[in-house]
């Protein structure tokens, strides 16, 4: 039965993590006048905010001119996650996947009847925090959900080395690709969005789209097939930007220095693998045709530029010419580009063609020389596997089952 959620129109809103997207995620919902509250585990990420406030400006580039900037100053900033959660139904996460449970186990015991989580980009965050429910014995009725990206491209300004409480939005999204587990709690989950001023600019725009379980969201995570590739096949540009050429190490952009025609044609064949792995289990996944992939933003640019009445993408950033629109990075083999989007996504995706016989050979060779760079092995190195998540056992029927109406076997 469809629920009321009218409450969340004035619930405070907690947002757990501090980095670039957890900070812009506060700032956009406080401009809006929200009652926000800001929980990090680290001190550090917090520091000077009760004076600074976090400046939130940018670019924020988007086809329909969506734009919020100013210094919000938070209601709160803790280190106590009860302190943060209490009475806010609306429980926003954003922060790497391999931090995932040490938050999620915490929250655990403060879930209260009627909270909506949602995290940005999920990464199986809402199988962990079913499964993390499901050990401790609790029952509260909550919605569990996620989306396939963040609601912006936003990075937290450097100087010389300090980090500062200033964020800056290159763009935002005018359509995000969520769902929530179980299925059933779909239509409140996309209605939810509605109450998050940080959703505003896809509100607004083309709106949310939605998912076919939380696998689909998974592959609807676009960081993998494109971090991944452009990140290990174009790690001599990286490592020679500043070393040989003599750039500034913080001015390398994967987007505008590493993609090249080679790089492209494998993202693609990676990403027709993560097709072949959702046919098989039945259960729809995100459209990209070929030629979308061969632009310096790769696929990215129809999430906040949108598509034209033919399908095809609004603005192209040639590979053939420079361009300078990509946020920066990475700048090191130990970015999160390879150090999380290989041990999580694409370990996950393996694991996934393994259980239902489809070939991913790509994708294993991304995990190959991920590994090889780091002189160890990510399908050993992980935690991440189908039983972490909880499904490992199940047949196909029954992981279906468990997506859509909840039933755990």
């Amino acid at each position: 039965m469809k629920r009321d959620l009218s409450y969340l129109k004035d619930c405070p809103i907690a947002v757990l993590g501090a980095g670039a997207v957890g900070m812009t995620l506060a700032a956009d919902c406080k401009l809006a006048g929200r009652e926000v509250r800001l929980y990090s585990r680290s001190k550090r990420s917090l520091a000077y905010m009760d004076k600074t406030g976090i400046q939130m400006d940018g670019i924020q580039r988007n086809l329909y001119g969506f734009e919020r900037s100013g210094r919000a100053h938070l209601d709160m900033y803790t280190t106590d996650m009860a302190e943060a959660v209490k009475d806010a139904k609306l429980i926003l996460m954003s922060i790497p996947a391999l931090a995932h449970e040490d938050y999620l186990r915490k929250l655990v015991p403060l879930l209260e009847d009627g909270m909506v989580i949602h995290t940005f980009p999920d990464n199986y965050a809402s199988f962990l925090l079913r499964r993390f429910m499901r050990e401790a014995g609790c029952n509260k009725d909550v919605i569990i959900g996620g989306w396939g990206s963040a609601p912006y491209g936003t990075r937290v300004e450097k100087v010389h080395n300090f980090w500062t409480n200033h964020v800056g939005i290159k763009y935002r999204a005018i359509s995000l690709r969520g769902a929530c587990l179980p299925m059933t709690d779909m239509d409140d989950f996309i209605e939810s969005a509605n109450y998050l001023p940080c959703m505003d600019s896809v509100t607004t725009g083309n709106g949310p789209e939605r998912g076919d379980t939380m696998i689909d969201i998974g592959f609807s995570n676009i960081n993998p097939v494109i971090h991944v590739p452009a990140s290990l096949l174009g790690v001599s540009s990286m490592e020679n930007w500043s070393l040989v050429y003599g750039n500034e190490p913080d001015s390398y952009s994967m987007y505008s220095h590493g993609l090249c025609p080679s790089i492209c044609r494998v993202q693609y064949q990676f990403y027709q693998e993560q097709v072949a792995i959702a046919k098989e289990i039945g259960i729809d996944y995100p459209k990209w045709d070929y030629e979308m992939f061969f632009s310096r933003r790769s696929i990215l640019t129809q999430e906040y530029m949108g598509l034209d009445e033919n399908g095809k993408d609004n603005v192209v950033f040639p590979l053939d010419k420079p361009c300078d629109e990509g946020n920066t990075g990475p700048n090191d083999i130990n970015h999160r580009y390879i150090t999380e989007d290989i041990p999580v996504g694409c370990k996950i995706y393996h694991d996934l063609g393994v259980k239902f016989g489809v070939p991913t050979p790509i994708i294993d060779a991304m995990i190959v020389i991920g590994g090889a760079f780091h002189e160890k092995s990510f399908y050993k190195e992980t935690k991440y596997n189908l039983d972490y998540l909880g499904i490992g056992h199940m047949t196909k029927q029954e992981l279906l089952d468990y997506l859509y109406n909840g039933t755990y076997k």
